[in-house]
């Protein structure tokens, strides 16, 4: 009896641990407002917020157009993405694959370069004599966002819906009905 109290206990610990990793720590909206978007310029670009703070924090998410985006510095670099991966809710793990600076889904594992957004995997070519796996493009996936600083300050261009991209999907059902609509 004693021993199913323990194991039942052990269960009970690890799925709170369970349940604490999976919500992960949450990023500061700071440009939340009754509209729930980012300030717009007079120029159509969307302040995020402060270079030095983002610096800091290495990343912020802020809804542009009422699509939440995510904003990295990383490495020297900033770089704007949608928020939510291709295929569904987007983390923040950043890895190096094969030289480039990638965002790893930890629920599908996809990886999505910050650079162009493209999602790669790991193949080989049947063909080659001893075949060796090796990184490859799907192609781009994830939708990057323009970014400029001006003035110690960090904009992002609205995006441009004429071309599509995977990710929209996920963008586009999170805007109209959030994490409850998308069954997390």
């Amino acid at each position: 009896m004693l021993d199913l109290i323990i194991l039942s206990l052990h269960y009970f610990i690890c799925f709170l641990i369970f349940v604490a990793i999976w919500r992960g720590p949450k990023d500061v909206d700071l440009h939340s407002s009754s509209t729930g978007g980012a300030e717009t310029e007079p120029d159509g670009l969307v302040f995020i917020g402060k270079e030095e703070d983002i610096k800091k924090s290495q990343r912020i998410t802020a809804k542009v157009d009422g699509r939440e985006i995510v904003v990295f510095y990383h490495e020297g670099k900033f770089h704007a993405l949608d928020s939510r991966c291709y295929r569904k809710i987007f983390a923040c793990v950043i890895s190096d694959i094969d030289g480039q600076a990638c965002i790893v889904c930890p629920w599908h594992k996809f990886k999505i370069t910050l650079e162009t957004g493209e999602g790669l995997y790991e193949g080989i070519n049947p063909l080659e004599p001893s075949p060796t796996p090796k990184w490859q493009s799907k192609g781009v996936k994830q939708r990057i966002h323009k970014l400029t600083i001006d003035n110690g300050n960090v904009y992002v261009s609205p995006p441009d819906l004429s071309v599509s991209f995977d990710s929209d999907y996920y963008a586009e059902k999170y805007k109209s009905g959030g994490e409850l609509a998308m069954g997390k």
